[in-house]
Parts: C-alpha cells; structure tokens; sequence
C-alpha cells in the first residue's frame, strides 16, 4: 500500500518542479499540514513526511521553507564536481569534457537574494518554527545543492567566479532545533553551504561541502552536536567550520581542503573536541580557538601547510602573516595533544620576509596544555601550473606527495605570548623552537640529537 506520506517532486501534481522545485516543495509542506492536523492522535498524529528528489536537474526559483518537524527531504545522488576548476581553465577545453555542472538530484539555486531582505533571505531551504517544541528532526540527504555562479563583488581585485560571493545559502536554520541530520548532500558555488542556529543533537555527516564562501556555521549557541566524515572547502574569505558559543560539539574524521580562510574556527566555544581530522591549508590560521574558547580537546589530527600550486588560485589568500600561528589559542584550559602538524613552503614565500613561522600561539589564556606534537617544517623550491584540469589535479597532488629535496625550516614551534601563565607544553619543540615565559609557565623540550 502506497503511503500517504511520501511525496515525488515529479508526480506532484501541482507546479512544474523542473522550472521551480522551491515552489512544487512548499505546496507539498502545506498539503502534510493539512493532512496532519492533529498533535495528539492514538499516540500520534503527526508522522511527517519524505519528499523525493529523483537525479535531474531542478531550478529553485521560490525559497523552501520548512515549519513542520519529521520532514526528509532525500534525493539519489549528491552529484558533486569541482565548479572551481570548470570556471578556471580555457573554455576551449571545455568542449572535449564529459560533463561541465553538477549532478545527481540537483537543486540549482536560482533566487535573487541582493534584492531580499536579511540574511535567511538568499536560503535555498529556510527552516524556522517559533513555539514548543523546538523543532525537529528535519532531514536533507543525498542531492545537490548548487549556487551556479558566483559575482562580481566590485572590488576589482577578484574574477567573478573566485569572490565566493553571491549572497546565496543552501540550508538556513534560523530557531531552535532538535535532532537535525543532513547527510550525503553536495553544496557547491554558494556564498553559505550549511548555517545551523541554536542546535541541539545536529548531525552533519558524509556530505561534499566544498568550493562555498563559507561551508558549515554554527551560530547562535547550541550544544551536543556532531560534524564528521566531511569533505569540506571553503574559499579564501571564510570559514570550512565554524562554531559560535557551542558546547560538547565533536568534530571527527573530515578530509577539509586547503583553500578556506581558516579549516575549523571556534568563538567561545567550550567542552568540545576535534580528533582525527585531516586538515591542510594553503594559509596561515587553520585551526584558531578564539574569544574565550576553553576546555576543548585537540588530538590525533593531522595539519598541513603549504603554498597554493595552482597558478589561477595564487592570487589569493586570507590576509594572515606567518606569525599569526597555524593553531592559534585565545582560551583556557585547552588541550593539544598528539597531533601531527607539517609546514613546507619556500621561504621566499613566508611573509613578513626572513620571519620565522609560528606554528602554535597560545596568545592568551591558562592551563592549556600542549604536549607530544610532532611538528615536521621544511623548505623547497614551489612549483606551479596555469594548464587546465588534468594539469590542476596533478600539480595539486604531486605537491602533496613531494617529500624529497626537502631543508629544514627555521620556526617557532610554539609560543606563549606575554601573560598567560600556568601553561604547559612538553614535547612539542626543541628548546630552541618554544618562546615561553619559563617561570610563569611548564616546559619540556623535544629532546634532539647531540642534547645532554
């Protein structure tokens, strides 16, 4: 027996969900509301719904908005191809590719969001219920999600398709909420992939986030929410993840990209922990724990910095010197343990010039506790591409392999700026390598060949 609850964008018999699924999906929600009317129903009454997205290709036109709990939204494929790489090369090239867009069950993004007002306004799926109870247990998965195009920001300085600018967001979560998952999805070309306000039990897990002005946000505050199995990537000007006043968020096993102004960003948030992540970063501040952010757990994961090898992308960055640190620390009672973190870059490239990097600056705060962190800097000569894809792909990796012809990197492995005390760092750099207030703070230096 065919459920009365499960809907298909393509059967439904009102609108045309190939010139504006957004407005096929409202009529849908309405029609759950309708046929769910009742709170309490023989323990029951409002089971919710699942709205199916079949592969294809389908314009957004009117903003969803979701005020109903128990709603899936699922598609058959999240249909993620690199946009960056496609708006990069000549478009001679073009023409011998096997495809150029996204695919699988893909949602593209069609709104005017310059001419809105606030910011849940360039959302391509809005989510928001006022009352009791919060929200809940609203559901994306398994397709795509696709901003098109980026735009010109007016400064001149930047071609249109690499500002990560378009005041575009995939999914907007702007009240209270409760048990959210989203799953398998592919965001790609929007100024804001993912941005969750005041969650409780989120999952974010086993999606493609990438090539997004900003990728994951959570906002407002929250608590006990999850991030994991993630391909993540922002752009130059934001953040892959970032977490506002949250508390017991886990963070583990994402693979994030190089090219977000920061990998992971945390602004007062506590009791948290990022373990056995891969995080590489073209730029200098990749992992920053900032306003305040105490008690949080570092651990197991694995950071590498390095230069930018494709020549179109070289351009840019986030505007960070080396001395700002690759793990900076503004908080108390932190703990850094037993990470593996590489930097390799040509010195000519380090910036102020002949400065010596900073890989972890704990700038205020006490109690952390840095301990047994292999920190491997080199030095080589940087190489560079300006062919197309295939040429893109390989110099990308073949720098990621490169491990031989390597010099040692002169840095500062970790330092204590001035007034935080009751710091301890033990096996995280030579004696030489650590800048610290010996008598306001504990340290063991990593013994080295020749030491006493």
């Amino acid at each position: 027996m065919a459920s009365e609850n499960c809907f298909d964008v393509t059967k439904y018999p009102a609108g045309n969900p190939y010139e504006d699924i957004g407005a096929v999906i409202n009529s849908i929600i309405a029609d759950i509301k309708r046929g769910q009317p009742v709170s309490d129903l023989n323990d029951g009454g409002k089971p919710g719904a699942v709205i199916y997205i079949p592969p294809g290709d389908y314009r957004l036109v009117t903003q969803v908005v979701i005020d109903v709990s128990y709603l899936k939204i699922v598609g058959s494929g999240h249909g993620f191809t690199s946009s960056s790489i496609r708006f990069n090369v000549p478009a001679n090239e073009l023409r011998h590719w096997h495809e150029v867009w996204p695919g699988g069950s893909r949602v593209l993004v069609d709104t005017s969001p310059e001419s809105a007002d606030g910011e849940a306004a360039g959302a391509a799926f809005y989510v928001k219920r006022t009352g009791n109870p919060r929200i809940s247990s609203v559901e994306f998965a398994d397709f795509c999600i696709d901003g098109l195009h980026f735009i010109d920001d007016g400064s001149g300085q930047h071609d249109a398709e690499n500002t990560y600018k378009n005041g575009k967001t995939g999914i907007y979560v702007g009240s209270a909420n409760d048990s959210f998952r989203i799953t398998g999805m592919g965001l790609i070309y929007l100024e804001h992939g993912v941005t969750v306000h005041d969650a409780d039990a989120l999952a974010i897990d086993n999606n493609f986030i990438a090539e997004c002005g900003n990728c994951i946000e959570l906002k407002g505050m929250g608590q006990a929410s999850r991030i994991a199995n993630n391909f993540v990537g922002a752009g130059y000007r934001g953040h892959s993840i970032f977490a506002e006043n949250y508390g017991g968020v886990l963070i583990s096993s994402n693979n994030v990209f190089p090219r977000g102004a920061s990998s992971i960003y945390f602004s007062g948030v506590v009791r948290s922990a990022v373990t056995g992540n891969r995080f590489h970063s073209f730029y200098p501040g990749m992992l920053v724990l900032a306003d305040n952010s105490c008690e949080n757990l570092v651990s197991s994961n694995h950071l590498l910095r390095d230069r930018e090898p494709w020549a179109p992308m070289q351009k840019y960055d986030n505007g960070l010197d080396d001395l700002f640190g690759l793990l900076r620390i503004d908080g108390s009672n932190n703990s850094v343990i037993a990470n593996h973190i590489s930097e390799t870059i040509d010195t000519q490239y380090i910036k102020p010039i002949a400065a010596k990097p900073v890989i972890i600056n704990l700038v205020s705060g006490s109690g952390n506790y840095i301990a047994n962190n292999h920190i491997v800097t080199t030095t080589e000569k940087s190489q560079s591409s300006d062919a197309p894809e295939s040429a893109c792909f390989s110099t990308q990796v073949g720098a990621l392999l490169s491990t031989s012809n390597l010099e040692t990197l002169e840095v500062t492995a970790v330092k204590v700026q001035e007034g935080s005390v009751r710091n301890t760092v033990l096996d995280s750099g030579s004696d030489e390598q650590v800048q610290l207030d010996r008598t306001m703070n504990a340290f063991r230096a990593t013994p080295v060949i020749g030491w006493p």
